[in-house]
């Protein structure tokens, strides 16, 4: 079977589209859709039926394209296992939010350099939806995601965990709460206020919605930003509220109330194209960052 053939097979499970699938792969449409005819006839059972002007995959189609996503991940930790030496080398591709890359990958270059120095990296500051589009469309070996507990995501990339910060609300100084949010009530002052979340990701959006469900009403999103900072600004300014990581550089600029409403915290994960799990640089990259953030022992 021709695994560029199997290839499109997924793409297109995954995207839907033809058009997706050429903007993807960089085949034209009418190259995707010889490939995938290519394959039908090699299996000799249809794959594809129409649906009115588009085309969907029949249960047989279904079943080869998860079957495929196993063989491509096989062929990818194959090649990888085959290229590796001994030591971790090459170019690893990373993207991550602002705080992964800042708190935790960079603080283990260093290391990682010193250790590994046939080890390259290179950095793009990304939100977790576009993290997971870069490793499907295979422009990263290695992503840095986050999720909330109250908004919990499934991950279909390997992954592994790094990191838990608690979440805080960031308020103006004067703002009239309690030094805690015990209670959904404690909220309800905040009832007409304005709300501040990420411009580049809903999880803010959701995760302020479902604090503020608990009280029975819904928060009205005044603001938009991706710069913490400007987040800050925005509250300093007495222009809203926001739900912000405890740890973050921007939150000791600003008063900030814990959230005692249960477990509210950020998940940080790594995570990676199906079988490069174990190729050495990737590893070794995962395994400064977790000896970076684990203390040594006393």
């Amino acid at each position: 079977m021709d695994l560029d053939k199997l290839r499109a097979l997924v793409e297109l499970s995954r995207r839907g589209t033809m058009g997706a699938v050429a903007a993807a792969t960089g085949y034209g449409t009418s190259a995707v859709s010889q490939q995938l005819a290519a394959l039908e006839r090699q299996v000799g059972v249809p794959l594809l039926e129409a649906s009115g002007r588009r085309v969907r995959l029949t249960p047989a189609g279904r079943r080869l394209a998860d079957h495929g996503v196993g063989i491509l991940s096989a062929v990818t930790a194959a090649e990888l296992d085959v290229a590796a030496r001994s030591e971790p080398h090459g170019l690893v591709r990373v993207a991550g939010h602002t705080m992964a890359l800042q708190q935790h990958v960079i603080p283990a270059v260093p290391g990682l350099l010193e250790a590994y120095p046939d080890v390259q990296l290179e950095l793009q500051e990304r939100e977790p939806p576009e993290v997971i589009g870069l490793l499907d469309d295979d422009q990263i070996d290695l992503g840095f995601v986050y999720e909330y507990s109250l908004v919990p995501r499934v991950w279909r990339h390997p992954h592994t965990f790094i990191h838990s910060s608690p979440m805080v609300l960031a308020v103006p100084n004067d703002a009239d709460v309690p030094d805690r949010i015990r209670t959904a009530a404690d909220l309800a002052g905040f009832r007409g206020t304005g709300w501040i979340a990420n411009s580049r990701d809903t999880a803010d959006d959701e995760l302020t919605q479902r604090l503020c469900a608990l009280g029975g009403w819904t928060p009205v999103i005044r603001h938009r930003a991706d710069s913490l900072d400007l987040v800050v600004d925005l509250v300093l300014a007495g222009q809203g509220v926001s739900v912000m990581v405890a740890d973050a550089p921007a939150a000791r600029r600003v008063r900030t109330v814990p959230l005692d409403l249960g477990s509210v915290e950020r998940r940080m994960w790594s995570v990676v194209r199906a079988g490069a799990l174990t190729w050495p640089a990737t590893a070794a990259v995962v395994d400064h960052i977790l000896a970076v953030l684990t203390p040594p022992a006393p």
